[in-house]
């Protein structure tokens, strides 16, 4: 019998006849002769609600609390599908994230999981049952209930099934898989069938909101066959996987991802010496910014701009940080924009084809599209543009390499 892990969203287990649909899919899996571990996250909304609520109460709610009080989201979807589970005439047990012991480092809202006791997953599973976990949390070595962050159910879901070595890890979605780009952008837009670790781990940090970035470098340490597919329709969905599908010549490019979320910093006329660009992004990294792409342009007076980009909703905060510095370095001046975007082509095909970055800035180039910043790695090329230029841009480039249906 094939063992697989079956994880369900929010959205997915949204009301009680969601759940009795998602019962109704775990049978049918049963009925196919498979062993099933179903991973749950709360009910559409429920973790928003509760943290609303702590807020009301404390404006600063302590981090420990604020685990323990969010984590009982997923327990309550967990008993309603167990018990929907029942009522088919299944064995079903649920099982906290601390009862499973699922064991997390000490950071509470965003820990990250050390060790995954599977000793009764696999005495109720051998037993014939299945087991519902609640996603989402785990329990550090002090007993305290934590909380692996947003979208922390796609990775308890994962690391699950590294640890079970399942066969297969499903995230049930409310989509129907992966696709060349956002449908809402791109009408024509194609469900990928197959996608590697390595690309999927680009558009999930580059802006595409299918998988968490964790969930899907989890899956890629531990080779975990991860599939995303629709919780609401019958289909096959996207296979995430070690290896590029060898049937046929990869596609150069697999999909398309992009971010509204950026703003622009330049610090321009710094002195061009050692040490400089670690003076003014040091002072920013130290803040616990995220620095994203960064630039460096020397001119012909011995000074130099740097010019990197941040989450919008750190812009203002950065420049606090910048002004200062580029005063004390003797820079002519600070300069900001919010009102960019970014776009980038992803693909391991580009690794045996040439021509992908002259191709995509000539299609930009031909509908007037500025290109400010340009970034590449082996497998990913990205351009920072004007925001308003954002959707034209994409529908420019997914025609242009050929990825509608």
């Amino acid at each position: 019998m094939a063992l697989f892990v079956l994880k369900f969203g929010g959205t997915s287990v949204g009301s009680v006849e969601r759940i009795e649909a998602v019962a109704d899919r775990v049978m049918a899996s049963r009925r196919a002769g498979n062993d099933i571990v179903v991973v749950v996250s709360a009910m559409s909304g429920e973790t928003n609600r509760l943290i609303a609520l702590a807020e009301q109460v404390h404006d600063q709610p302590s981090p420990r609390e604020l685990d323990a009080l969010v984590s009982t989201g997923e327990q309550v979807t967990m008993a309603l599908l167990t018990l929907a589970l029942h009522k088919r005439g299944c064995a079903a047990k649920s099982f906290t994230g601390a009862q499973v012991r699922i064991l997390t480092d000490t950071a509470h809202t965003r820990a990250r999981i050390t060790k995954i006791d599977d000793e009764k997953i696999r005495a109720e599973v051998a037993a014939g049952g299945v087991v519902v976990v609640a996603g989402f949390q785990g329990v550090d070595e002090n007993g305290n209930i934590t909380t692996l962050g947003r979208g922390g159910s796609d990775t308890s879901a994962v690391a699950l099934a590294a640890a079970l070595k399942a066969d297969e890890c499903q995230i049930y979605t409310d989509v129907k898989g992966v696709y060349t780009t956002d449908p809402r952008v791109v009408t024509d837009a194609r469900l990928l069938r197959t996608i590697t670790f390595e690309e999927m781990l680009e558009l999930a940090s580059l802006g595409a909101k299918v998988l968490q970035i964790r969930s899907v470098e989890f899956a890629g340490k531990y080779k975990v066959p991860l599939r995303v597919l629709s919780s609401f329709e019958d289909d096959p969905g996207t296979l995430i996987s070690l290896e590029e599908d060898k049937k046929m010549e990869s596609p150069v490019i697999s999909g398309i991802a992009f971010t509204r979320d950026e703003a622009k910093v330049t610090v321009s006329g710094v002195p061009d010496v050692p040490g400089v660009a670690y003076k003014v992004l040091g002072a920013v990294g130290d803040a616990g910014i995220d620095v994203d792409v960064i630039v460096q342009n020397a001119t012909a007076s011995n000074t130099t701009d740097i010019t990197f980009t941040v989450k919008r909703q750190e812009l203002e905060k950065t420049r606090a940080i910048v002004e200062p510095v580029a005063n004390s370095i003797g820079a002519s001046g600070i300069s900001v924009d919010k009102k960019i975007a970014k776009v980038s082509l992803v693909g391991v095909g580009m690794r045996s084809h040439a021509g992908v970055a002259s191709l995509m800035f000539k299609t930009l180039a031909e509908e007037g599209i500025n290109i400010q910043i340009i970034t590449t790695s082996e497998i990913k090329i990205s351009v920072v543009i004007d925001e308003k230029y954002l959707e034209l841009g994409v529908r420019a480039l997914h025609g242009a390499f050929g990825l509608g249906d």
